[in-house]
């Protein structure tokens, strides 16, 4: 029987002219190579392959060389990174992914092949003119500013820049009120509750069941699609709901929404005649559109033509997800309010109106305890305050 031939793992250094060689591709899709100390396989070259290995596993950019990194490289290096750092539990992108590319988009647009180290404040102050000059209002161009400066901060710590750079674009303050040709945004204010009451009859079942959700609950819209019967505790008169994702999930915060009669009506009214699974979407737009073609076909008076028995394409190239996203909510509600004639709301409104009338019976910290936020300053963006109380405290004091 013949010997077996000795062959390098995969993991080793490459044998090349006596000298240990590791190969690998960086984000880009380009081969790179480089020579390790000693002799091939030995101590040394393994010991460096190793250091080298672990260099990789930890930043998504190591292959980059730092002096000659440009501006759209960096950016790709982070978007590598963002890709998996920003991920739900499910290991879905979440929404700040998308945040930051709008953000770097301009960047590499217009400093896309300049060198890294040579981006300074004022290339970060000509990007900023440029979201400015889109129309962006000034708050949302100081966040994505920010987040410009983040990637920075992020390529320092990768040792793709010098750290001299990101202390440069920290120079550069944000646009202040009054002080800016940027546009002001409109404050989100509450919605009447009259208003919502006329927007309802205009709206999907299923629409319908969340928005008189949120309008009880003070939920997010993220939070009030992810609803599943397996995250509600029933056992309690008051039930519980645990959403798996929501805003502060990130940091390790647990999130709670108590479900009160209002809630709980909405929820039984809304589960009469349908069975679902514990762990199967509340609301789904695929159940929706099944439910309202069984319904057209019940009330249909015409007898079912043979050809029309069954119309489904075999393989379509869109179809219902299994789960309602915020977009899709709020553009419901926005076709809606045109039907009823009435102006547009958006749905985070309600929870603008939840937090201020639990602020205006119960205090600032039940609102904070209901809207799941950890200091009262981020309470009182929501709660309006209320100036009727200020009113009569006046005419008594003042």
């Amino acid at each position: 029987m013949a010997p077996r031939r000795k062959t390098t793992p995969s993991y080793l250094p490459h044998k090349q002219s006596g000298r240990g060689r590791a190969v690998w591709t960086d984000p880009t899709g380009r081969r790179r190579d480089q020579l390790l100390p000693g002799p091939f396989d030995s101590v040394e070259s393994r010991s460096a392959h190793a250091r080298l290995a672990l260099e990789l596993a930890v930043s998504p950019a190591a292959t980059y060389e730092g002096e000659n990194i440009s501006v759209a490289e960096v950016m790709l290096a982070y978007l590598t990174f963002a890709a998996k750092y920003y991920a739900d539990s499910d290991g879905k992108p979440t929404k700040e992914l998308g945040c930051m590319k709008a953000a770097i988009k301009p960047v590499r647009t217009l400093y896309g092949e300049l060198p890294a180290k040579d981006f300074g404040p004022l290339a970060l102050k000509a990007v900023r003119q440029s979201m400015v000059d889109a129309g962006l209002c000034r708050a949302l161009v100081n966040r994505r500013t920010d987040k410009v400066k983040r990637v920075f901060k992020w390529a320092v710590a990768e040792e793709l820049i010098p750290v001299a750079t990101f202390e440069s674009l920290r120079t550069l303050a944000g646009l202040r009120h009054g002080r800016t040709e940027a546009r002001e945004s409109k404050p989100v204010l509450p919605v009447a509750d009259e208003i919502v009451k006329a927007t309802l009859p205009h709206l999907p079942i299923h629409v319908r069941a969340l928005v008189e959700l949120m309008q009880y609950t003070g939920m997010r819209p993220s939070e009030a699609c992810g609803m599943k019967l397996a995250l509600i505790d029933r056992t309690a008169e008051t039930w519980i709901y645990k959403p798996l994702s929501h805003k502060t999930a990130h940091a390790g915060k647990s999130r709670f929404v108590p479900l009160g009669p209002n809630a709980r009506r909405v929820l039984a009214e809304f589960l009469q005649g349908r069975s679902l699974a514990p762990d199967e979407s509340l609301f789904s737009p695929r159940r929706a559109r099944d439910e309202r073609f069984e319904a057209m076909r019940a009330g249909r008076k015409s007898k079912v033509q043979p050809s029309q028995a069954d119309r489904k394409k075999a393989k379509p190239k869109r179809q219902p997800s299994d789960q309602y996203r915020q977009e899709t909510v709020t553009h419901a509600v926005a076709i809606a309010c045109e039907k009823a004639g009435i102006a547009h709301w958006h749905p985070y409104q309600l929870r603008h109106s939840f937090a201020t009338k639990v602020r205006k019976d119960h205090g600032l910290e039940a609102a904070q305890v209901l809207l799941g936020h950890s200091r009262a300053d981020v309470t009182q963006v929501y709660a309006e305050r209320n100036e009727e109380l200020a009113t009569t405290v006046a005419g008594k004091v003042g």
